[in-house]
């Protein structure tokens, strides 16, 4: 679908197409599924390939910690949380809580071990049955104050899925309501993000939506339908191309939180990745020298990158990867041809 011929030749300009990209996953079977939206003033882009849908729904796995971590900054400009506070004023029973500050809790420098590495407690691999079970945010903290911290508090970065448990139950504690229902009341009714939900307990994901598989004993298996509650606010959400571009574009505009948090936001930790972190957000810089801002996220069977650049472009990709492992120069390459 394509409402702007200029963006169209824009993004062909760059080199291979986009749209010839993604259908080139397809044919290499890196891919079962791909959609990708891209907004900027000249209009909007949009192109599924395979079983893809431009309107489908996909589970966005730790794209959620961006919408949780926006609800804690607006807890913040409320005069109700302070980043520099130790998280046990809000959270209790985290160890070394009294020196972890809530900043270090959203950036990953709290040295708290991720549940998530312990075989059989992560949503990106397959878990049988088990993937219908229910689980309890304390469970889950549970499992991760079982093992050692990564490293003293502020003195390293490792990305956790605990912190955003931890996160959540934060937002609880203050507001005295689910998680869930502050992000809804907050971000998605306000943005009329009309096809963005916190599934909860609930293992379907809506239509249209392209199947998510993964590998299992050599053979391919649907792994489509799960309850999410294992990821809680670390990565439970659901989510479409539009409206993830939506979200991005309102708190990256400023219309969210306030400068002073946007900015706190956008202050980053190295990685040693391809990416920096900032408070929910990462920062991607691309090869040409432009950065873009927000996250990436994996749940079983689903990939999505959600970016925006400060010029007010925004690109969303969801695909749904297959067994054979595809080239990370791919994604790059597809963000390199709407950004440079």
């Amino acid at each position: 679908m394509i409402k702007s011929l200029a963006l169209a030749a824009t993004l062909v300009a760059g080199g291979a197409a986009p749209a010839e990209q993604l259908d080139s996953w397809i044919t290499a079977r890196w891919a079962s599924a791909a959609v990708m939206r891209v907004h900027d003033g000249a209009g909007t882009w949009s192109h599924a390939a395979g079983e893809g849908h431009v309107n489908g729904h996909f589970r966005i796995g730790s794209v959620t910690k961006a919408f949780v971590a926006t609800v804690v900054l607006q807890l913040v400009d409320e005069g109700r949380v302070a980043l520099d506070h130790p998280v046990s004023r809000y959270v209790e029973g985290v160890p070394k809580g009294d020196v972890i500050t809530v900043r270090q809790v959203l950036d990953h420098s709290s040295g708290l071990y991720d549940y998530a590495h312990e075989v059989g407690w992560s949503t990106n691999r397959w878990r049988g049955a088990a993937r219908f079970r229910s689980y309890q945010p304390r469970e889950l903290l549970d499992v991760a104050f079982s093992r050692p911290s990564n490293f003293e508090p502020g003195e390293g970065w490792k990305y956790s899925n605990t912190n955003y448990v931890v996160a959540g139950l934060l937002v609880e504690k203050v507001t005295g309501r689910p998680y869930g229902a502050e992000v809804t009341d907050r971000i998605i009714k306000p943005l009329r993000l009309r096809h963005t939900s916190v599934p909860g307990n609930r293992p379907w994901l809506p239509l249209p939506r392209a199947r998510g598989y993964t590998a299992v004993d050599g053979r391919l298996v649907d792994a489509t339908l799960m309850n999410p509650s294992l990821d809680w606010a670390a990565g439970e959400m659901i989510s479409t191309t539009r409206d993830l571009g939506r979200f991005l574009d309102a708190l990256l505009g400023g219309r969210l939180i306030s400068p002073e948090s946007l900015a706190a936001m956008r202050t980053t930790r190295e990685t040693g990745s391809i990416f920096a972190y900032g408070l929910g957000l990462q920062r991607y810089d691309l090869p040409c020298g432009q950065s873009v801002w927000g996250h990436g996220g994996e749940l079983i069977g689903y990939l999505t990158y959600a970016v925006r650049s400060d010029d007010g472009r925004t690109a969303v990709l969801s695909y749904n990867p297959l067994p054979g492992k595809m080239p990370a120069e791919a994604v790059i390459e597809l963000f390199s041809a709407v950004y440079c």
